[in-house]
């Protein structure tokens, strides 16, 4: 919920992007693969949030997935 899904990672706010499907998405299997790049991988750049907000956030996006 706060923590926002993006393609570039340059701001001070808590931001997820799945690399895959943006950054990587023109690259071959075998090249997501060299560059340790898998479908389920997301990146989190952590902002400047208070810690408690980001990990409640974290949690609840976890939950909310079903993972």
């Amino acid at each position: 919920q706060m923590i926002l899904r993006v393609l570039s990672m340059g701001d001070a706010k808590s931001l997820a992007c799945h690399p895959a499907s943006t950054l990587h998405r023109q690259l071959t299997p075998e090249q997501k693969a060299l560059a340790g790049v898998s479908d389920d991988l997301i990146r989190i750049s952590v902002g400047i949030e208070h810690i408690d907000d980001i990990i409640q956030d974290v949690e609840q996006a976890i939950e909310a997935s079903k993972i």
